[in-house]
């Protein structure tokens, strides 16, 4: 599944693609699972609206839309007052595109623009979510837990030093952190030198502190490159990321440690294969 990096890299693609763009037309597939809006429903609210910012929130992309008030483009609302709201699922795309380019199978999603582009969401699996929010009959979509690119030291500990989950399952837990999943979890408890399974409340204050901000750079390094590759993601080209190059731990199980040589190993936790090193993580 596509994680915060992931996310946060199409999100800013499209953004940077689309700002600006009104949709004309939108054409739905049939398969009912992707809608959590009735997709009738949203090609109503979506048509005619401007982008007005493409944007991530924890494992979701939020477009703000706007609506055109007179002939001209630049005669715009500059406040949203509507959203359209994507999650990724397990194998999701969201694809900044040509109308003459090959239609993927399972595309469920066409969002033909003014400016002569498409958008469109593919997602093989089908565990992906649409939805639609108008703004002046719901409130906007917000995140369960905290943006860990964003929550302070003192924010963090009181996220996890009263839980007695292992924390790595702490880490995986959307109500505390938005946005972390299996890779960077593994890959920030490396970095931190923090054992998978140890309890989240009996680590120390300056372990936790030294993980948030293990998990903040792990994050920051990813989006940097493109997010990871490491099954069906691809940014809104089309294009792979390669931070999969850089993954010490994740997906490694008997390979030497970067740091150490000691073989990674592979454990289950919270129902999760997790990967660490027996050697640099205590």
């Amino acid at each position: 599944m596509p994680e915060l990096p992931e996310v946060e890299t199409i999100a800013r693609g499209v953004n940077n693609r689309l700002q600006g763009d009104r949709i004309v037309e939108v054409w739905f597939g049939s398969h009912r699972e992707p809608f959590k809006t009735p997709p009738a429903r949203q090609a109503k609210g979506l048509e005619g609206r401007v982008i007005l910012a493409v944007h991530r929130t924890g494992k979701h992309i939020v477009c703000e839309l706007g609506t055109v008030r007179g002939s001209l483009l630049s005669e715009r609302e500059t406040n949203p007052n509507a959203q359209w709201i994507v999650h990724l699922g397990m194998t999701g795309k969201l694809l900044v595109t040509t109308p003459e380019a090959p239609l993927a199978a399972h595309t469920h999603a066409r969002l033909s623009l003014a400016s002569g582009r498409e958008l469109r969401f593919v997602d093989p699996r089908r565990f992906g979510r649409l939805e639609f929010r108008d703004l002046g009959r719901s409130p906007g979509f917000s995140a369960q837990g905290a943006d860990p690119l964003a929550v302070t030291a003192e924010e963090f500990v009181q996220l996890f030093h009263p839980r007695r989950l292992a924390i790595k399952a702490a880490l995986l837990n959307q109500k505390l952190l938005s946005g972390v999943g299996n890779i960077y979890a593994d890959e920030s408890l490396f970095r931190a030198g923090i054992r998978p399974r140890r309890v989240s409340g009996r680590l120390t204050r300056r372990e936790l502190d030294r993980l948030r901000l293990a998990l903040r750079e792990v994050l920051e390094d990813a989006i940097r490159l493109g997010g990871s590759s490491v099954s069906d993601y691809v940014d809104a080209d089309g294009a792979r990321g390669f931070f999969q190059l850089e993954h010490c731990v994740y997906l490694r199980t008997g390979l030497p440690c970067r740091r150490c040589q000691t073989p990674i190993r592979r454990i289950v936790v919270a129902g999760r294969g997790t990967h660490y090193c027996p050697h640099c993580q205590r």
